[in-house]
């Protein structure tokens, strides 16, 4: 059985900048595999008025402050950017890394972001389609930049809809992210690979990513038992990376 990977999310709230850099430089120090945040315009949980920041320029400054990490947003919300401009802002963020940038892309749910920033909420199914639409676009603009992508720019999908997101997932990723329990992501999973089937997709092509909370770490064997290859971590300031570090050592 292959190395189950490893990686940290850092929520980019109730913090500072200056804790958040020196967050991913230590994860990266540590060596895991992938280092990421997320994309929203305020808070998720706790004090709805903390400290909050904006995802992209986060990640342009991790491109530059780590060195072997892969690492992206888990995951951008669609509905924010023209997708054409997110595969420029994507293809040089990977050129900044040396081309260790995953566009996580998923078709966004906070509302409290499209309400204060005046984008349109729409619904559940209008917001899948504009992503299934903005996929293909952002994919034709890599093809069409200049100079490309380093290379091939992995596009990793979050969520769980059985009847539509994992469609798009076996259509257009080359990874997916979704939550625990072992036994959630276990159902999920066996979806996948039907819809991997249904459309001509081999499974294997498609690795499979969960986020988790720190508490759960000791469970990574039933994780990778239900069918995870890469187990993300999600952490809240102050940051505190040892459960990472933990689970570092039991996989390797």
């Amino acid at each position: 059985m292959p190395r189950l990977k490893v990686g940290v999310q850092l929520h980019p709230q109730a913090t500072t900048t200056d804790d958040l850099r020196a967050a991913w430089r230590q994860a990266d120090a540590m060596m895991v595999d992938s280092i990421w945040i997320w994309d929203h315009f305020f808070p998720l949980f706790g004090d709805p008025a903390a400290a909050h920041f904006e995802c992209y320029a986060l990640l342009a400054a991790m491109a530059v402050e780590t060195q072997h990490a892969e690492f992206g947003a888990l995951v951008t919300c669609n509905s924010y950017r023209n997708p054409d401009l997110l595969a420029d802002m994507a293809r040089t963020i990977d050129h900044l890394s040396g081309g260790r940038f995953i566009l996580g892309i998923g078709s966004g749910w906070f509302e409290r972001d499209y309400t204060e920033y005046g984008y349109e909420f729409g619904t559940a199914p209008s917001r899948l389609v504009d992503l299934e639409a903005s996929l293909e676009r952002i994919t034709d603009r890599f093809d069409a930049l200049n100079p490309i992508p380093c290379g091939h720019l992995p596009i990793l999908i979050g969520g769980g809809g059985e009847k539509v997101t994992l469609r798009i997932v076996a259509q257009h990723a080359d990874a997916w992210n979704a939550f625990g329990p072992p036994e959630h992501f276990a159902a999920k999973n066996a979806i996948l690979n039907e819809w991997c089937d249904r459309v001509g997709r081999r499974r294997d092509q498609i690795e499979r990513t969960v986020a988790i909370h720190p508490h759960e770490v000791d469970d990574w064997k039933a994780f990778q038992a239900a069918g995870a290859e890469h187990l993300i971590v999600m952490v809240s300031p102050p940051f505190d990376l040892s459960p990472v570090e933990r689970l570092l050592a039991a996989v390797r």
